[in-house]
């Protein structure tokens, strides 16, 4: 069963956080700065832990896996905002 997931990540090192990045990227829809949303089946959540474990530091890095629950009959995703108004990323996103 596929599961939705909020991938969130915070990473001490630019070099680290760029590959973080990256990876994240071929996983699941960037919403925010360091927060993507995931489809994940469980053979995928093991391919993307497997695949952020060998990238940071974990002594210095987290990321963190928020379970939402199923994706089928879940219904529209609903994202408000506080503050500055959420827009979907449709450009391609550089971290410098």
């Amino acid at each position: 069963m596929r599961s939705t997931y909020l991938v969130c990540y915070d990473v001490c090192d630019d070099k680290r956080l760029r590959r973080v990045f990256r990876t994240m990227r071929d996983f699941g829809d960037h919403l925010q700065y360091s927060v993507f949303e995931c489809q994940f089946q469980p053979a995928d959540l093991a391919r993307c832990r497997d695949a952020l474990g060998d990238i940071i530091n974990a002594a210095e890095d987290q990321v963190l896996f928020i379970d939402l629950g199923p994706t089928e009959g879940r219904g529209e995703r609903v994202i408000s905002a506080l503050g500055k108004p959420y827009s979907p990323i449709d450009a391609p996103c550089f971290v410098v």
